[in-house]
């Protein structure tokens, strides 16, 4: 993350306190043989939506992204990390950062395994870009919000995906008009 900031140039601290106290997850994957992998997916396609995905992978290859309109492999490496951008982090950053579509694919052989850590912001901390990101140039491109609400709306009513911070948004608006503002 403090490379991200400075990246950003709000400087190497600037996301400390952000994720300082957070509940973060770690998933192992395991994905077994299948019969018939042409037709099933291991995890189907998704952006993540927490601020950063560093996965760790096997030897064995499944994971795929989805860029110009196409799937890729890529290749293991188990002495290397994969690092995702996720939906939260596209919204701090004020879509400067884009989430990353990607899935699992399984294959008829050899069973893969991976670990997933999930960074995320501290339940209370307001997923708002900072203001030197914004301007007439750049305006904003997503309401503020809190990573529960976020996390509620991809369990219960949208799975993630290139368009979940557009959905999410519509959501959310929808909420306020409604009087509904819980989590929000």
């Amino acid at each position: 993350m403090e490379l991200l900031g400075m990246s950003l140039g709000v400087g190497p601290a600037h996301f400390r306190e952000f994720f300082e106290g957070n509940d973060s997850i770690m998933r192992l994957n395991y994905y077994p043989p299948c019969q018939k992998p042409d037709v099933t997916l291991g995890t189907g396609p998704h952006c993540d939506p927490t601020s950063l995905t560093i996965l760790h992978q096997d030897d064995v290859g499944g994971l795929e992204v989805f860029v110009d309109k196409k799937w890729h492999s890529i290749p293991p490496n188990s002495e290397a990390f994969v690092v995702n951008i996720g939906d939260t982090f596209m919204a701090l950053s004020n879509g400067i950062y884009k989430s990353c579509l990607h899935r699992a694919v399984v294959n008829n052989r050899t069973p893969r395994k991976s670990l997933a850590f999930f960074l995320c912001p501290r339940k209370d901390k307001v997923v708002s870009p900072p203001k030197q990101l914004v301007d007439t140039d750049n305006p904003r491109k997503y309401p503020d919000f809190s990573w529960p609400t976020l996390l509620e709306f991809t369990q219960k009513h949208y799975r993630a995906d290139m368009e979940t911070l557009s959905a999410f948004t519509n959501w959310l608006q929808q909420k306020n008009i409604t009087g509904d503002t819980e989590n929000y």
